[in-house]
């Protein structure tokens, strides 16, 4: 065979492994786990199926709409996302915020973020590959990869890190749509608790003890679920 027919072996070769490791990836994910298992589970693929990655993390939004750190795979991940977040830079943070996919080839030839830069190339990193958690509704942060060597991600990487991104962030977000559902129906059934404690205790229908709960509310400036909680925590 002439260097043509190598050169297709080769690449033949590669996208067959590429699309092995895909399928791999799909059974081992694909088993119903809690939030932080799953979280585990794809920054340990990470480490197994990217050949240049050393240490692998999620830096999340929260509630609060502020960064935290989960499931990395090194405690240099938090020195990481803790200096991004001083500096309000870094490849992390702009994969959270605005871009899909962040590859960092070589630190010592970034301009991007130069505050961020310099501090990570004094903790020894070359290389960094980011990912945004996100789907049609909302962000959710990103997947993040770093290594010790320069230009260890390529587009291989970039394919693999994907699939465990988007995996990653349904399971984020489906997590966070079951607590705001838990969330709505708990308060429906502290309002309904109320509502009953009213109708009882001042001899009114439903509609009216409920409308009684939403003038507290709104005379006292204090969330409707939060009035029927004082209202069965006063009869208790």
């Amino acid at each position: 065979m002439g260097p043509m027919c190598d050169s297709l072996v080769v690449r033949a070769q590669s996208d067959h492994s590429l699309a092995n490791q895909m399928a791999e990836l799909a059974r081992n994910l694909a088993v119903p786990l809690q939030l932080d298992q799953v979280l585990e589970g794809v920054t340990r693929s990470v480490l197994e199926v990217l050949p240049g990655a050393e240490m692998a993390g999620f830096l999340l939004f929260t509630k609060a709409e502020k960064f935290e750190t989960q499931a990395a795979t090194a405690d240099l991940m938090y020195t990481i996302d803790a200096l991004q977040v001083r500096h309000g830079e870094g490849p992390c943070m702009e994969a959270a915020i605005d871009e899909l996919i962040v590859r960092t080839d070589d630190f010592e030839h970034e301009q991007r973020w130069p505050h961020f830069t310099a501090d990570v190339l004094d903790l020894g990193l070359r290389s960094a590959l980011s990912f945004k958690l996100y789907t049609s509704q909302r962000n959710a942060g990103a997947l993040n990869i770093f290594s010790t060597q320069p230009n260890a991600f390529g587009p291989e990487d970039e394919a693999l890190g994907q699939v465990l991104a988007a995996h990653a962030a349904a399971a984020i977000l489906a997590s966070r749509q079951g607590e705001q559902l838990k969330s709505a129906l708990n308060s429906r059934d502290l309002i309904g608790q109320a509502k009953g404690i009213i109708m009882e205790r001042f001899d009114v229908d439903a509609v009216r003890a409920f409308e009684m709960l939403r003038e507290l509310s709104q005379s006292s400036n204090v969330k409707l679920v939060e009035i029927a909680q004082q209202v069965i925590e006063k009869r208790g």
